[in-house]
């Protein structure tokens, strides 16, 4: 009878060992193509990624790279302070994109061009959710960033 419960006990051990194993591994799998990167411009040019490869850039928009070209075509570079990366965005860009703004870019690096499918604009510093603020002001913690 002892020897049953102790032979049980390691069969539920194994069998949730190799569950968790499996659950982790769909997991992964899953999720495989949701995972991008993210990748400064100096890191893409020490080591390009291949052309196939989905990841972020991020940086500042390079002063004086920003042109709109032909139909949608948008053309502008991408800088770190150490290295510049030209980029490519077809589509219509964040209100807030502008020069010397930092920004997030998903796509592939082919060529030496960054092609962007989807650019985001980064928010000031002083940026927070109206949600929040009413949240800090009733806890009494919140300070206007303009009352300095």
């Amino acid at each position: 009878m002892r020897n049953l419960k102790k032979r049980r006990r390691m069969q539920v051990i194994v069998l949730a060992a190799v569950s968790l194993m499996l659950a982790t591994a769909l997991i992964g799998y899953g999720m495989r193509d949701g995972i991008n990167f993210f990748r400064a411009p100096s890191q893409i040019l020490a080591e390009p990624p291949a052309p196939n490869e989905v990841f972020r850039i991020g940086g500042l928009v390079e002063e004086g790279t920003l042109e709109r070209g032909q139909g949608e075509v948008i053309r502008f570079s991408v800088t770190d302070g150490g290295a510049s990366v030209p980029v490519t965005f077809s589509g219509v860009l964040p209100d807030l994109f502008a020069e010397n703004q930092g920004m997030v870019g998903t796509g592939h690096y082919v060529n030496g061009v960054f092609e962007a499918t989807e650019i985001l604009a980064k928010h000031d510093e002083t940026y927070m959710p109206k949600e929040v603020v009413d949240a800090l002001k009733e806890q009494g913690v919140y300070q206007d960033p303009n009352d300095s």
